[in-house]
């Protein structure tokens, strides 16, 4: 019996440590699913805690899986575990069965899963930590209490140390296709896999003050414009298509005018983008590193523009700055968090082509990277 709490355990921990892991590299990547939870609950009053929530989530499953291989207290690690994989259970169960999501974000963006796949994941962990949490006393600690306390301080203060660097210098690994290297264009076309979704068109007509409903295969005998009134016009899936999504579905920025510049920017041989979502970040904070971008952008002919889904309060803040006269483009919030993780943040595109990538804690290195 040993041995097999002993796999389990190892299997159990590591399992832990990987998901808070591939979570912690884009913590606001888990801060956003949450808030579509809550905006879907009616609890959008709470939006303002999820990144919060997201890095103590994070920690506590690194930090958790590493008690748990370490031996430290497996009774209260066993109740913790347990208790978080009720709750695992609970969200990958509804996001399942309510059919509203499509990932739960239980691997980040780098390991998308669907909602089935997380659910089954969650209750086969359900069993696995029961099974430990019956058999609490096999497991007994690895190392000295003074060794396995310094490990998990060690953990601690990584878990920490890592989200708080993502948070401030974007992920380390960038999953998200508005990554260094990707073209936008090309993200923005079907995959080249894609399978459409097969649909039917049904018709539906008034005869004689009853609706009739009919596909263009079997159109009635007696059709006729006198007799037959249209209402309306369905297209109903009758087997979804699967990968048949871009990556990157749409492009679009407006100015002031209304007037649509996406295409426009995609097609500049170099162009800088400053993708600020709002103003929470103050503009104290890298207006003088900015300031010397925008100087150096307009000798060299450089094309800069400024997205924000807050043009008021955007164009209230700059106003006093040397950039004030810098274009400033509309941009959808969720487009714009798929963009930027970090507010504000750079992307140095050269025809679609993202070259480069930093955010507002890393403007000097976009001089070096535009010239002289």
């Amino acid at each position: 019996m040993k041995a097999i709490v002993n796999i389990v355990r190892i299997l159990v921990g590591v399992l832990f440590i990987f998901s808070g892991l591939v979570k912690a590299i884009d913590p606001m990547g888990l801060s956003y699913k949450m808030q579509e939870f809550f905006d879907l609950w009616g609890m959008s009053a709470f939006n303002s805690t999820t990144l919060w929530l997201s890095v103590l989530m994070n920690a506590f499953e690194i930090i958790a899986g590493v008690a748990l291989l370490l031996g430290w207290k497996p009774k209260l690690i066993n109740w913790l575990l347990l208790l978080l994989i009720i709750f695992f259970t609970f969200l990958t169960g509804y996001a399942y069965i309510s059919g509203k999501f499509k990932n739960c974000g239980c691997f980040g963006d780098c390991i998308p899963i669907t909602t089935g796949v997380s659910f089954v994941k969650d209750i086969v962990l359900l069993v696995l930590i029961l099974f430990l949490f019956f058999n609490s006393k096999y497991i007994k600690p690895l190392f000295s209490k003074t060794f396995t306390n310094i490990l998990l301080i060690a953990a601690m203060v990584f878990t920490v140390g890592l989200q708080w660097y993502v948070l401030n210098y974007l992920p380390v690994i960038d999953c998200l296709p508005y990554k260094a290297g990707n073209n936008i264009t090309e993200k923005m076309q079907m995959p080249a896999n894609a399978v459409p979704d097969s649909t039917v068109i049904n018709f539906v007509y008034k005869k004689e003050g009853k609706e009739i409903s009919f596909t263009a295969d079997n159109f009635p005998t007696d059709f006729n414009d006198s007799t037959y009134t249209f209402v309306k016009r369905e297209d109903k899936i009758i087997r979804p298509g699967k990968n048949n999504v871009p990556e990157i579905k749409s492009f679009s920025f407006s100015d002031d005018a209304g007037k649509e510049v996406g295409q426009t920017i995609l097609d500049f041989p170099t162009v800088i983008i400053l993708f600020a979502e709002d103003m929470s970040r103050p503009v104290s904070q890298w207006q003088q590193s900015f300031d010397a971008i925008y100087q150096k952008a307009k000798n060299k002919n450089i094309p800069i523009y400024l997205i924000t889904s807050t043009r008021k309060i955007t164009e209230a803040a700059i106003a006093p700055t040397p950039f004030k006269d810098i274009i400033i483009l509309d941009g959808d919030r969720v487009a714009i968090r798929t963009a930027a993780r970090v507010n504000p943040t750079i992307l140095l595109l050269e025809k679609g082509t993202i070259k480069g990538k930093w955010s507002f804690r890393n403007f000097g290195k976009v001089l070096k990277e535009i010239g002289n």
